[in-house]
């Protein structure tokens, strides 16, 4: 679980910053959080470097950085920073995300110091490029995994949750919901005749979700099932519900998925609950031909460039391109066999 920073452990400038995310940008508090964890870690890495201590030590988190004033915030260098990405990748050990994210919380609290309030006049971080992604194609389950996964769900009759839980994965296959998403919706989110529900995505940013016929049926099927008729737990507007009959969480959410992957055999192959957003996202283009730029919209992207990762070609696709080629056919003539001169008679000299 990610640890919550508190504001007074930071540097004023920083506080501020994390604030005007949170109240101008309308920024979610995880959102914020992550900002604040990332110049935290910055911070302490420049404080150890100046007092002499290893950053890959244990004294490293413990460096108290509230003291750090808005002069040597302004004095911070690019060689600072370059540093500073090549420490996160050194002993950090960060993949391109976590290296571009943190970069990425670095440019905005300088743009905020010299655009937004006019605090600095420089910006070190201004002409720093971010992290390349590696290129990869998304890991995906193919249409026959997903029917498995989803029938192992429904064939375990002993699970007190299993509506509950082929509901979830039903969701997560079929409208490409991020995880803060699908545990965020509540009753009043759903219209009555299950058509459609809203969502709030990144950014606390609203969208709504058309369900079809599969999302309709699993919904309907598990809300008999949300709240036992004994109980006397206090009312949640929460549409999903834990066994304590509280808002489900998104790690009971993940090891839920895990749960079944392993029992429909799927475990190997190393997906996750983002991995069935990804699944359902590949579906929809390659299976479903739904416009990209639906497709944007669907999953809620900003940019129509984070969608295209979906417009990859497929193994199958390929291989039946290849069988088109006129000369797919084409067979050569049998060989010639050639006699071979047998050992024993084979010249000596």
């Amino acid at each position: 679980m990610q640890h919550t920073v508190d504001l007074a452990t930071m540097p004023s400038a920083v506080a501020d910053f994390a604030r005007y995310k949170a109240v101008i940008q309308n920024c979610s508090p995880k959102t914020v959080n992550e900002y604040v964890l990332d110049l935290r870690t910055f911070f302490r890495f420049l404080r150890a470097k100046k007092q002499g201590i290893d950053p890959a030590s244990d004294a490293f988190c413990e460096l108290d950085i509230r003291d750090i004033t808005l002069e040597e915030i302004a004095a911070v260098t690019a060689e600072q920073i370059y540093e500073f990405m090549m420490y996160t990748s050194d002993v950090r050990a960060n993949l391109w995300a976590a290296k571009a994210r943190k970069l990425s919380a670095i440019k905005a609290l300088y743009k905020y110091l010299t655009v937004k309030r006019g605090l600095i006049e420089r910006n070190p971080a201004a002409d720093i490029e971010s992290p390349r992604p590696k290129k990869t194609l998304p890991k995906v389950l193919s249409l026959e995994e997903s029917l498995m996964l989803l029938n192992t769900i429904a064939a375990d009759t002993e699970s007190p949750t299993r509506e509950r839980d082929y509901a979830i994965v039903t969701l997560f296959l079929n409208c490409g919901l991020r995880l803060s998403e699908l545990v965020g919706i509540n009753l009043n989110d759903v219209d009555r005749e299950f058509r459609s529900m809203r969502v709030i995505g990144k950014g606390n940013k609203e969208r709504i979700i058309y369900l079809n016929d599969a999302c309709r049926s699993a919904m309907q099927e598990y809300l008999p099932h949300r709240l036992p008729k004994e109980t006397t737990a206090a009312p949640t507007p929460a549409f999903f519900l834990s066994n304590r009959h509280q808002r489900i969480s998104a790690k009971t959410v993940q090891w839920m998925v895990y749960k079944y992957l392993d029992k429909a055999g799927l475990e190997s192959r190393h997906y996750s609950v983002h991995k069935l957003r990804h699944t359902a996202a590949t579906l929809m283009y390659q299976s479903g031909q739904v416009d990209v730029r639906v497709l944007k919209d669907i999953l809620g992207h900003a940019q129509l460039n984070t969608t295209q990762i979906y417009t990859h070609i497929s193994d199958a696709q390929m291989e039946q391109a290849m069988e088109q080629n006129p000369l797919s056919g084409v067979r050569p003539k049998k060989a010639v066999q050639y006699q071979t001169i047998p050992a024993e008679e084979e010249d000596s000299d």
